[in-house]
């Protein structure tokens, strides 16, 4: 087995995972000192997860993750340091529906996350009773919620069960592809459970909410795209990151991960690598896998995280033969029983999707939620199928595509259910007793784009701290000499304030 030398220059830290948590921990890693070593090893043969740019009729498409949230900085300004300002694109409309009660309907306003300040922002959405029953939340006496509970319990008890069921469900489905009676209110949605703890009714609590922001008067578009994909900001990053001397190796899983007495060993199947501090920005099936040794309590924790699987199905249609209904697609509540979760119609939401064939129509649709087995396993084929079945029934689509094209994402969503911040506090608690170590990703503060580089820069921004503090107790014995012990303390000249200015944020 090769050895790979790490001890000339500066520390050396290998970043084990290739999705954007791990890329932008890579990414930081460097702004924070140049001189470090990086090593970002991804097993699979490609870069970036669930963010992945694909090909359909010659079209540049998007087959995982769409669009970032704008309003939150991190996702945004990373694709601006890293070359893409220019690309950077928000959705051509921004009108969308709700496939409920037998109709196409507008996605109504006014509400948090489907949970309304006033019964009148749902009218249409729901039925007179519906609406009436949410009347009734100010005359209700309060809902303990304790450390944490369930966003659809909640709103279920508070304003009725149609409110989940039909709009509620399937706006955290279309982030989560989870169950809202199951998902945590305080991890999911914060500022509604922070509402639900210091209102006694909930409607009086999203109108404060919504006062908050209207003082804030945050501008400029929620959501932003990337001219070719949002899969482009990956191999950006990746780019970028090479530029200033980090090494990026795919196919090449790490099988074992062991503390040294000067830091970490890092195993593949290929070589060996030491260094000074390690990111695991994996799934937490893979990062439980690799802390077994060192850590088996933070990996059992690691593996009570659950995750949902999902199918996109990506069509294309001559325009010619299309007369889909204006806006940029629609939401489907699962109460209906419908099999498709959501459509975009992706040539009128992205400009730049529409400017490269205006002859022809791309759509999406996404077919799993947790729990569901038996849509996803159906053939390639069968997806495109109902898919088409429901367009049919949702929008009066009757032409066959000219092309289709489906992407399989198993295990791709982490679920959040109650308790889940517990869990996340533990995990970290647990790892932060190997000094050089830190976790990042999906599976612990959110599984937006924006969240997860978010977790990669404190990721960084906690081994700096790890790093110093390591440094300091060693300056004495080590006396400035070489090695790698040398290296730890360049890794971490600089202090953790001064991380602040890379990555991300």
């Amino acid at each position: 087995m090769r050895e790979t030398d790490t001890r000339t220059g500066s520390g050396h830290a290998v970043v084990i995972g290739g999705g954007i948590a791990g890329l932008a921990a890579a990414h930081r890693l460097l702004a924070a000192d140049p001189g470090t070593r990086v090593t970002v090893l991804e097993a699979s043969d490609r870069l970036g997860g669930k963010l992945h740019a694909g090909e359909i009729e010659g079209v540049r498409v998007d087959l995982g993750a769409e669009s970032m949230l704008a309003r939150r900085p991190e996702a945004v300004a990373l694709a601006r340091e890293v070359g893409l300002a220019d690309r950077l694109q928000p959705p051509a409309t921004a009108t969308a529906s709700i496939w409920t009660r037998g109709a196409l309907r507008p996605m109504p306003k006014g509400h948090v996350m489907g949970v309304p300040g006033d019964a009148s922002a749902l009218s249409g959405v729901l039925s007179d009773e519906g609406l009436r029953r949410i009347e009734r939340d100010r005359e209700l006496p309060p809902t303990e919620v304790g450390d944490d509970v369930a966003v659809g319990a909640y709103v279920a008890e508070r304003l009725g069960r149609e409110v989940v069921d039909r709009l509620v469900e399937p706006l955290l489905g279309g982030v989560y592809a989870g169950d809202a009676y199951r998902i945590s209110m305080r991890s999911a949605v914060p500022q509604l459970f922070e509402a639900a703890r210091t209102h006694a009714s909930l409607t009086e609590g999203v109108r404060d909410i919504q006062a908050r922001a209207a003082q804030n008067q945050q501008t400029g578009p929620v959501f932003m795209g990337i001219d070719g994909g949002i899969g482009e900001l990956p191999l950006a990053v990746a780019d970028a990151v090479r530029a200033r001397g980090a090494e990026i190796l795919t196919n090449t899983p790490v099988t074992e991960l062991r503390r040294t007495p000067d830091g970490w060993r890092v195993v593949t199947e290929s070589g060996l690598y030491e260094a000074d501090a390690v990111v695991l920005a994996l799934p937490a099936p893979a990062a439980a896998e690799l802390l077994d040794a060192e850590s088996p309590a933070a990996a059992a924790e690691l593996r009570t995280v659950e995750y949902a699987s999902m199918a996109l199905i990506t069509l294309a249609y001559r325009r010619a033969e299309t007369d889909l209904p204006e806006g940029s697609g629609f939401l489907v509540p699962p109460v209906d029983g419908h099999t498709i979760k959501a459509s975009t119609f992706a040539s009128r939401k992205w400009g730049w999707i529409d400017a490269q064939n205006p002859d022809l129509l791309v759509l999406r649709t996404s077919v799993g939620r947790y729990g569901d087995v038996a849509d996803l396993a159906r053939e390639d084929g069968e997806l495109v199928d109902v898919s088409r079945h429901d367009l049919r029934e949702a929008t009066g689509l009757t032409a066959a595509p000219v092309a289709a094209r489906v992407t399989r994402w198993t295990d791709g969503l982490p679920q959040y259910p109650v308790g889940h911040h517990a869990r996340v506090a533990r995990i970290r608690a647990h790892v932060a007793r190997l000094p050089g170590l830190a976790v990042c990703g999906a599976a612990y503060d959110g599984v937006g784009i924006p969240a997860c580089i978010a977790s990669a820069n404190a990721a960084v921004d906690q081994l700096a701290g790890d790093l110093e503090s390591e440094g300091a107790a060693r300056s004495a014995s080590d006396k400035g000499g070489g090695g790698r012990r040398a290296g730890v303390q360049e890794l971490t000249r600089n202090p953790v304030q001064s991380l602040h200015g890379g990555g991300g944020e």
